[in-house]
């Protein structure tokens, strides 16, 4: 469904050599496949997922989604592939103030649905996210975590295939994070999706059919006591 081949993005920092952000990166994940991607701030996930989505290109290598070289696309393209077969979860909301969670969720689905049955069909996936008493609420209306409930569920209206998710329990608490995660593990499992998931935090790792670490642009393993020396303690925390 999604592979990933020898991906490179560098940036140029003043007169200094080039840093590359993604360095070589080789990934393959298959259809109802949950693969969660650990990494620190700055170790180059937010790029690797923008060029997933066809934000950024990268300056050498392939994104092929479905058999689709994607990396290339054109600005229009690009925006089609974005709306109708990527659910994309960024960590900007990007929620329209003066509409309600409903017409929030739903509007991926304006383009191809009457706007009434489009808000209609959204609202089962808003009510396993617990968001179900707040559908006429806005955005300013909302706490952190519910206003990143309603990004998801509008990532996955479009019944995408593909779903990549950057940092999306980053705003939640432990309760709501853990059923984020169930959910998005259900849903791959339910709806044959593909599920990229980066998060810098070490219990999401748990969720996933493979866990991997992407340090300084590059690829491993993931290995649980070097990501989280404190994985050992008793004291139960917060969810991030």
């Amino acid at each position: 469904m999604l592979e990933l081949r020898e991906l490179v993005k560098y940036y140029r920092a003043g007169e200094g050599e080039p840093v590359r952000a993604v360095d070589g990166v080789t990934l393959q994940i298959a259809a109802g496949e949950l693969v969660v991607l650990y990494g620190p701030s700055g170790s180059g996930k937010t790029t690797l997922v923008k060029m997933i989505a066809a934000l950024l290109r990268p300056d050498s290598g392939s994104v092929i989604v479905n058999g689709r070289e994607i990396s290339a696309l054109s600005e229009q393209d690009a925006s089609s592939y974005r709306l109708y077969e990527l659910g994309y979860v960024a960590q900007a909301f990007n929620l329209r103030a003066g509409g309600n969670v409903s017409e929030n969720a739903a509007s991926k689905l304006w383009l191809t649905k009457d706007v009434r049955r489009a808000e209609r069909m959204v609202v089962p996936l808003l009510e396993r996210l617990g968001l179900g008493e707040r559908l006429d609420s806005r955005p300013s209306q909302l706490s952190m975590g519910e206003r990143q409930r309603v990004t998801i569920a509008r990532a996955l209206s479009v019944d995408p295939k593909l779903v990549v998710a950057d940092e999306p329990t980053g705003s939640l608490d432990t309760q709501r994070g853990r059923e984020v995660l169930e959910l998005l593990r259900e849903l791959c499992r339910e709806r044959q999706l593909a599920v990229l998931l980066a998060t810098h935090d070490p219990k999401a790792a748990a969720f996933a059919d493979r866990a991997l670490e992407l340090r300084d642009g590059r690829l491993r393993a993931y290995e649980p006591e070097r990501a989280n020396p404190s994985a050992g303690s008793s004291d139960p925390g917060t969810w991030r």
